[in-house]
């Protein structure tokens, strides 16, 4: 059987499942019980899970909920026995845990995933060219800015356009949810698997225009270093905030 390698939307990767589910074991056994996650780069990878948990059970509550304010390592009892996992603390101060296994080794409804490609085909030239705008008018002499998670300055190669907030798997949510689409997609409204097909796209451009304007509208990106991400609870924290509307 074929190993099955995991990709984060912050650029993160592992070659196997085995791999990512060591990282985050290995990460869980850095803090204390009881403590928040403080590394940007943990938080980063556990904000890129949690969107990949949202996405592979998209007929059920969103773990990202309002939007994630930070993550914590808590103890808790199941049937008298202790165990120690994530847990996701929401900026409306809701919280949930999750599992870190489940959402590595899971497998997204291939409908879901495919509308989820769709919508991000649907943007992905606006966000091409929003990264180049940046650079364009805040770089350095040298060409770099500062990443909006670490302040470590980047160059175009090595950063990466990131959602800030809301995160992206939810803003797909939400306009499913607004087309009356929360069961499931009309049919024919994504383009038909066929052969030399990279990515599934909208059928009628109306849709693809639809999402690129509520998008616009609705999300805060900011310019970070590849591999680090993440959301952030206060937008206004962003050292340049980029909008696209």
């Amino acid at each position: 059987m074929a190993k099955k390698s995991v990709t984060l939307s912050n650029g993160r990767g592992w070659p196997t499942q085995t791999a990512a589910r060591q990282h985050f074991k290995e990460m869980l056994a850095r803090y204390e019980d009881d403590t928040p996650i403080t590394d940007a780069g943990d938080h980063a990878d556990l904000s890129a899970l949690l969107e990949r948990y949202d996405l592979l059970i998209a007929d059920g509550p969103s773990k990202i909920g309002a939007g994630i304010s930070r993550f914590e390592k808590r103890k808790s009892f199941v049937k008298g026995f202790p165990t120690r996992g994530f847990w996701v603390v929401r900026v409306d101060d809701s919280d949930t845990d999750f599992s870190y296994i489940d959402a590595i080794t899971g497998s997204p409804r291939p409908q879901s995933q495919e509308f989820y490609d769709a919508c991000h085909g649907a943007i992905s030239e606006d966000l091409r060219r929003a990264k180049e705008r940046q650079f364009e008018r805040f770089a350095d002499e040298n060409g770099c800015l500062p990443c909006d998670a670490t302040g470590v300055l980047v160059t175009f190669t090595n950063a990466r356009l990131s959602h800030a907030h809301p995160a992206f798997v939810t803003l797909v949510r939400t306009f499913m949810e607004m087309r009356g689409w929360g069961g499931a997609v009309p049919a024919g409204t994504l383009s038909p698997s066929a052969d030399r097909q990279i990515s599934t796209s909208f059928t009628d451009p109306s849709d693809a225009e639809a999402f690129k304007a509520f998008h616009h509208a609705s999300a805060i990106m900011r310019i970070v270093a590849a591999g680090q991400g993440g959301l952030v609870a206060d937008p206004t924290t962003i050292r340049r905030p980029i909008r696209l509307a």
